[in-house]
């Protein structure tokens, strides 16, 4: 079974209200040897302001609330200490000195904007066609990977599938396959890994982010680094469908699976 979780939220996220403590618990009895946090900073999130900051964790507690849990669970977990960024080009030297200003095990880059608007909302998606829309995002993430290769992996990469009018009813990789295969070239050239994001079973139902044709043509083009997260924001989706992604990852040519410590990946067998 997959053993590594290396991608949670708790209450130091926004988008959270879940204790840290809750999702340490959740991921013992679910089995897991590694749990590893990447709460969110996304500078310049829109709705943001002087007096609110989303997304943008306050990484100094975050921290500490961390360390404090890796020395209370340690002879049950294995409590690492993550970031998921957002990625924004104009936040290069933003991401530059964030990422080295803390003692990170992982990072997680992510696409979560495109030209400041948040593709969660039905507005970014207005104007476009859905497939004008996914191509939008798809070369936002290949600028971004190009601007900055600060991170590990790079997270989710058709998150915005979640979101769109149809879903991934009508998402081919065959349509995007040019700046797709781009997209992994570059993260391969980097010495940069993938997620299986399997929240997107609970989004999509018969897919994870992302989908099983990039996962297989990141292996195809020589790839291996990959981690397994579950992107849970509350205790009962800490894990959730790691059988699924152990059957996808094997389906798709991979013998291994990644977790990270010291920003630096370690193999584990499947």
């Amino acid at each position: 079974m997959i053993l590594g979780d290396f991608h949670l939220h708790t209450a130091h996220s926004e988008d959270s209200e879940t204790p840290m403590e809750q999702q340490i618990e959740a991921g013992i009895r679910a089995g897991l040897k590694y749990m590893c946090f990447t709460e969110h900073m996304d500078r310049d999130f829109p709705g943001s302001d002087g007096g609110k900051k989303l997304f943008e964790a306050d990484t100094d507690k975050y921290r500490e609330h961390c360390m404090e849990c890796r020395e209370k669970y340690s002879d049950r977990m294995d409590v690492r200490f993550g970031i998921e960024y957002g990625c924004q080009s104009h936040l290069r030297q933003h991401n530059i000195d964030y990422v080295n200003q803390y003692p990170f095990d992982f990072v997680i880059a992510s696409q979560h904007l495109v030209n400041g608007i948040d593709v969660y909302y039905p507005e970014y998606f207005e104007g476009m066609s859905e497939h004008e829309a996914y191509l939008k995002y798809f070369e936002a993430t290949l600028e971004s990977i190009c601007v900055f290769d600060g991170f590990d992996v790079f997270g989710h990469i058709d998150y915005i599938v979640r979101y769109g009018p149809n879903r991934n009813r009508d998402y081919r990789y065959a349509d995007y396959r040019d700046v797709l295969d781009e997209i992994l070239k570059q993260l391969i050239m980097r010495d940069k890994g993938i997620e299986l994001n399997t929240g997107g079973f609970r989004k999509l139902g018969d897919e994870a982010n992302p989908s099983r044709e990039i996962l297989k043509r990141y292996r195809e083009f020589g790839g291996e680094i990959i981690t397994v997260g579950s992107d849970a924001h509350k205790p009962e989706d800490v894990a959730g469908d790691f059988d699924r992604a152990e059957a996808l990852l094997k389906e798709t040519g991979y013998e291994h699976y990644c977790i990270f410590k010291d920003r630096k990946p370690v193999f584990l067998d499947l």
